[in-house]
Order: C-alpha cells, then structure tokens, then sequence
C-alpha cells in the first residue's frame, strides 16, 4: 500500500503543477489589455483620377452604421493612417475640395490596412463613372444621432438624409454638450397645433455613450407640454443598448365628458452582431396613458418587436416581427410624438392602437443605390382614424371620439381588421448629392365609402363610423431629396397616391413610408460668420399640400366632420444653435 502511494503521489503531484501552470496561464491571458493583442491601423494614399497625391483630404473611419468613428487629414504625400481600430468591418470615406466624396463599405480591418483612394470631380463622375452619392447636407451638421432603429435606420438625428456624424470624434475625444432652441408655428397637427418652443441637449459623456434630451411646450398658456430623453450605450463589436423615454401632457384633450391627457412611453431594444453574416434586434416598447376627468380611463400595453438578418455580400435576408405601428413619416426624431403610440377611443375607454406584423424580405444594397421585396402579414388592432370636426352638439362625440380643441381634430378607432401583401422599394442616389426613391405596396386599408345621395343623413358619429371596413388597395410612392449648392438648403419632396376612400394606410407596419399625397420639406441654413458656422436655420414644412383625400359627412344635427389619411398641416419656424 505504502509503494502504490509513493508511486501516485509524483503523479498527483504533476497534475497539480499542470493545474496551476493553466491557472497562471488564465490569469496572465485576462490581465492582458485586449487592446494590446487585437488593435490594428488604416493607412493609404489619397489621389485624384490623374494620380496626383491630395494634401489636407478628409478621410473619415465609419462603422456599419456610417457613423464616424475617427476623422484625418492626409499629409503632404497624400498619405492617412488612422491607429488603433479594433478588427471588424468598416467603410472609409474620403472628401477633397472640389472633389465628389469617395466612399468604399464593406473594408475588413485587421493588422496594417492599406487602402488607397481616388476621388472624382463631378464632370468626370457624369462623363466616364457611375454618380457616387454624397452626403444630403454640403456642410458637415455634428448635431446628428447615429442611433439605430429595428429598421436600422437613424434613430434621433436632426437632418433628414444628412451626413451621420456622432459627437465624439473617437478615442480620446472629449465630451462635448450642445444645445439647440427650436421656435416655430404650426397647424393641422393632431396635439401640437399654434406656437411651439423646444429645446434640446446634446451630451457625450464617453466614446461608448451618447445623451439627448428635448422639452417642447407651447409658450404663455398651460396647454400641452411633450418631452424625451435617449440614451446609447455602445458595445462594441457586439452591438449597442439604446433606450427612448417620452412623455406628453394635453390638458385640452376631451373625451368621454372628461378632459387632460397624459401619455408616457419607454422604447428599448439590444442590436446583437454575430459575424458579419448575423444581425438580432430585439425591444419592446411599453405604454401608459391616462384620461383625467369624472371618468378616468387608463390604457396599458406591452408591444415587443424584433428583427433577425443573414447578410451574404451586398445582399440580405431579412425577418421582422413588431406589435407596435412606426410613428409618422414627417416626424422629427428628436420629437416625443415619434415615440408614442397613438391613441383613440373606443366606445368611451382608451384604447391603443397595435396589432401582430410579421414579414420576410430580401434587399440588395451598393454605393449608390438600394432594392428590397418582402412579403407581409398583418393584424390592426385599434386604428386610429383621423377627422377635422365641427359639431353643433357636443355630446354627439361624447364617447365615441378623442377631440383636440386646439387644433379641431378628432380620432377615433376603427374596426379591426387583417391583412396580408407586398412590398417594394427602389432608391438610387443621383448626380448632386440627390436622392430618389420608388416605393410600392399592396393591401388593405379601411374605407370609408360616400353616402349614396338618397340616404339619410346619420343621425350620429357612431353610425358613421359603423360604414368603416376593410378594402384590398394599392400604393405608390416617389420621393425626391437634396441639398442646393452655395445656399446649402436641404429640400425634400414626397408624393404618395393610394384611392382617396381609404382613410388609413396600405402596408401600415412599414418603415420609412412617406407620407400621404404632395409633402415639401426645406431647410435652409443663415449664418452668421464667414467660415459658413454659426446662425440659425430656417424651417418650413407643408403636408397633403393640396389638400387631396378628404371625404366630407354631414351629420343630420349640421355636423360637419372632415376625414383623410391626413390632414393637410403647416410647420414654419428658426432653429438655432449653440
């Protein structure tokens, strides 16, 4: 026994020196600085299409997102390198005096990149190559949010189709804080009609976090106040955790015989990177809202969403699912009605509008421009339809509808209803840093039918909306976008046709839609200082311009009620920044 021991013992004796020279191993493995063994570098050379080397170009480090992660300038060789970039996939962009932006997706970096880079002027761009696109805003706007949404599109930014610009400019950038004062008029807007002030702060706080805050109220009255807060945290290669918190008070809101409003939102979701091959969006979006007044009524809902995408190349395979309708086309990001879901009533109580949305789709996507298909299904629970109203009696509305007295709009839920169809876009940049896009979908939609002349006049709101019903129909959609040069003005302008009797939208679940009939959108840049900074911009927006749409009921008490997909609205105001 004694010999068997003295022979196990040198064995134990090993495994136990194999244990701790793993342990020591581990231990120096997790001390080591992950930077230290993984950071790797772009470097190149910047020249024109004659070869010549170009002194002082920009080039800029995006990530996925085409956010920039780190800005530098080329030296008097031509040449740029940018250190310390963790490995993964980039794109990199190039800009020059005179120059067309050059711009290469897709760039995997490792150990010692070398990318070199022409840049085209926009002869030679239109003579022998196809147009690269360029940024929608000539003059870089550092105000812009390069959060993310399921659809992986910009989150919170304040320029539509204008450069994504994070604040921090990368490793060791310093935190900055902004400030903007928003004063504008505007009418036709369901809870936000008359004058309106907003203000808002920007606070980068790291690298890897980005803040943003908003307060819009209406000045000198106790009417309405909205606010918001986001928050991201990125993660790295792993992904990011963004977070959007909204709040809105009408105190002027009717309903049911009571009054006041208030609705609270919280949207937050996890983007996940798997590869480059794999991407996951998962969220919910939860609400709160409550009827002040005799009959206090309270609306609560938990609506999930999520999204899965296997990326091959250029092209991707995309699933979707998302119980929360996206807010309106022409919102600002920054505004809290984007993130809040809208709100009817039905038959006195709150009720939320949602449903069950589930699609599957293919893109394709290049430098200069875009295609995607992709069939859905779909279930609306709670769609909000949308009048202007004149009543003779205030009780006709009493339960049936919400009615915003400043603006004299109402809405009402109708029926709900199923529906299942196709989607199309198409979208290609254009020579001067234009942008067109095509869009079509088919489905159904609610319609409201004209009362045949020999019919009586209803006697109620309520038998009025009993003539809602589901109706198979078609949408086309065509948008135009781009930035004027010298004034730098950025102008869009969108045209979307579906039949005038349907009075919600075909494929109500997509993303990005543009807006119902003839919207023009523009912004054009003052400035106060020479170097083209400083100032203030003027802002003026029109929606359904010509007013199309519209289907007129007259109650059989005089009542005069207004339907459209929407109501024709106008937004003017300046916007200045700190």
């Amino acid at each position: 026994m004694i010999a068997r021991d003295a022979y196990r013992s040198p064995t134990i004796l090993m495994i136990r020196k194999l244990h701790f020279v793993f342990l020591a191993a581990l231990i120096a493995v997790g001390a080591t600085p992950l930077h230290g063994v993984t950071l790797g570098s772009v470097s190149g050379m910047v020249r024109d299409s004659a070869g010549t080397p170009q002194i002082g170009a920009e080039v800029q480090l995006l990530r996925p997102d085409l956010s920039v992660m780190a800005i530098v300038y080329t030296d008097d060789s031509g040449r740029f390198n940018i250190p310390s970039i963790m490995p993964g996939r980039y794109a990199i962009k190039a800009m020059g005096a005179w120059f067309l932006p050059s711009l290469r997706i897709g760039l995997r970096v490792r150990a010692n990149t070398v990318v070199n880079l022409t840049l085209n002027s926009l002869y030679e761009a239109m003579q022998w190559l196809p147009a690269e696109p360029r940024a929608g805003n000539a003059q870089k706007d550092d105000w812009a949010w390069t959060l993310r949404s399921a659809a992986n599109r910009p989150l919170l930014r304040w320029l539509e189709d204008g450069p994504l610009v994070v604040i921090s400019d990368g490793a060791g950038g310093h935190p900055k804080l902004k400030a903007r004062l928003v004063a504008t008029g505007q009418e036709g807007v369901f809870g936000e009609s008359g004058e309106r002030i907003s203000t808002a702060i920007q606070e980068t706080p790291s690298n890897s976090r980005e803040l943003l805050a908003r307060v819009d109220f209406a000045p000198g009255t106790d009417a309405d106040m909205e606010s918001m807060l986001g928050f991201r945290q990125d993660l790295g290669l792993a992904g990011s955790v963004q977070s959007v918190a909204a709040i809105s008070i009408h105190p002027e809101m009717e309903a049911g015989g009571g009054n006041g409003l208030v609705e609270a939102g919280m949207r937050s979701w996890e983007t996940m990177r798997l590869g480059d091959e794999l991407e996951a969006e998962a969220g919910s979006n939860q609400v709160l809202a409550r009827l002040s007044g005799p009959r206090a009524e309270s609306a609560v809902d938990l609506l999930p969403f999520a999204s899965f995408a296997w990326r091959n190349g250029s092209a991707a395979i995309r699933y979707r699912m998302s119980s929360s309708l996206p807010g309106a086309a022409a919102s600002d990001d920054t505004e809290a009605r984007t993130w809040l879901t809208p709100l009817s009533l039905r038959k006195g109580a709150l009720a939320v509008e949602h449903g069950n949305h589930q699609e599957l789709g293919w893109e394709r996507r290049t430098d200069r421009s875009g295609v995607s298909v992709l069939v859905y299904n779909d279930r609306v629970d709670n769609p909000v339809v949308e009048a202007h109203g004149q009543f003779v009696e205030g009780d006709n509305a009493a339960s049936t509808v919400l009615v915003d007295p400043l603006s004299g709009l109402l809405r009402a839920a109708g029926p709900n209803f199923s529906s299942a169809g196709v989607a199309a876009i198409f979208e290609r940049g254009l020579p001067g840093g234009n942008h067109f896009r095509l869009s079509y979908a088919v489905g159904d939609a609610l319609v409201l039918s004209a009362l045949p002349a020999s019919s009586p006049a209803p006697d109620t709101l309520a038998q009025l909306l009993a003539g809602l019903h589901p109706r198979r129909a078609q949408a086309c959609a065509l948008s135009v976008s781009g930035t004027l040069d010298g004034t730098g003005a950025h102008w869009q302008a969108s045209y979307r046709w579906q039949p005038e009797d349907t009075v919600t939208q075909v494929a109500p679940f997509a993303l990005d839609a543009v807006d119902p009939y003839l919207n023009v959108h523009l912004r054009q840049p003052i400035h106060l200082r020479s170097d083209g900074t400083g100032g203030f911009q003027a802002v003026f927006d029109v929606r359904n311009l010509l007013a199309q749409g519209y289907r007129t009921y007259l109650l059989s008490d005089g009542s005069l009620l207004i339907f459209a997909q929407q109501q024709r609205g106008i937004s003017a105001g300046l916007t200045f920044n700190f």
